[in-house]
């Protein structure tokens, strides 16, 4: 049971759920911040915890299971757990379940509103794994997807939704889709061959990545737009000056004769800009 385990926790990369988690950290405390004029609780840190980590499990384990015939012949996904055999779809299915649940638990320990917003939740992180089978717009819906993780934050502490929230979901949604965007670049000519869509295998590499400079561009504006319009201050700004400066070298990687350092734009750089958007908001709440 532990090796099976193993296999799927390395399957969904859950070391990257330092992508989402963040900035659900970061929709918390400001929420809390701005309608309660306090710190999140203890017990709030934990189910959030526990909600984002169902969350993402669920979501991740399900797109594998979803996208095992398009991974099977893919030669960059073909050595995928559920595709080489490793692990069987009705022990990943189990897995789900268990997230799901835990994902479900989390919220009803932490209001009302929050329960009433967990179909669209979970509407979301089962439907993106469809979606590249119907339009290039898939990118867009995996940024909304992970975005629910800082409005989800907001709303588990404050019971409410506001302006501040959405600026924060639009942020991180559209940064999620320019990352997207720059990843699905690798495989352009497998989604276009498969009749799979993606912005790369609808629009060309080189346009796909002028898009995705947009995406980010739009983003970056929404997070200083939060500077303008909430409590945060120079701390803060520092920070988004920072998480620009890391889209810029993020893009500097790739371009479209050159792809090799996209695992670096996608993984290493994001981890980075989502931690230094907490820490820098969390410095500046404290002060």
């Amino acid at each position: 049971m532990v090796r099976k385990l193993k296999i799927i926790l390395e399957m969904i990369k859950f070391e990257h759920t330092v992508f989402a988690l963040p900035f659900a950290y970061f929709g918390a405390m400001l929420g809390s911040f701005i309608v309660n004029e306090t710190w999140p609780t203890l017990m709030q840190w934990v189910w959030i915890t526990v909600a984002m980590v169902g969350a993402r499990s669920a979501a991740m384990s399900l797109n594998r299971v979803i996208d095992e015939k398009i991974d099977k012949y893919n030669p960059r996904t073909a050595d995928r757990a559920i595709p080489a055999g490793l692990i069987s779809k009705i022990e990943v299915m189990f897995f789900i379940i268990i997230s799901f649940a835990m994902l479900i638990y989390a919220a009803f320990q932490l209001n009302q509103l929050a329960v009433y917003l967990l179909p669209l939740a979970v509407f979301f992180l089962v439907i993106y794994s469809y979606t590249k089978r119907f339009t290039w717009a898939c990118h867009l819906i995996l940024g909304i997807t992970i975005a629910l993780a800082p409005l989800g934050g907001w709303v588990a502490v404050t019971g409410s939704v506001s302006f501040e929230a959405f600026v924060l979901f639009t942020a991180v949604a559209l940064w999620t889709t320019g990352f997207d965007v720059i990843y699905a670049t690798q495989d352009a000519d497998y989604d276009r061959e498969r009749g799979l869509y993606s912005i790369p295998s609808r629009f060309g590499i080189r346009k796909a990545l002028i898009l995705a400079k947009l995406f980010h561009v739009i983003s970056f504006a929404a997070f200083f737009l939060l500077f303008l319009i909430t409590p945060l201050s120079w701390l803060y700004l520092i920070g988004v000056i920072i998480a620009g400066l890391i889209m810029i070298y993020e893009h500097s990687l790739v371009s479209a004769d050159d792809l090799s350092k996209v695992g670096v734009a996608f993984f290493t750089m994001n981890g980075i800009l989502s931690l230094v958007m907490f820490i820098f908001t969390v410095g500046d709440v404290w002060l």
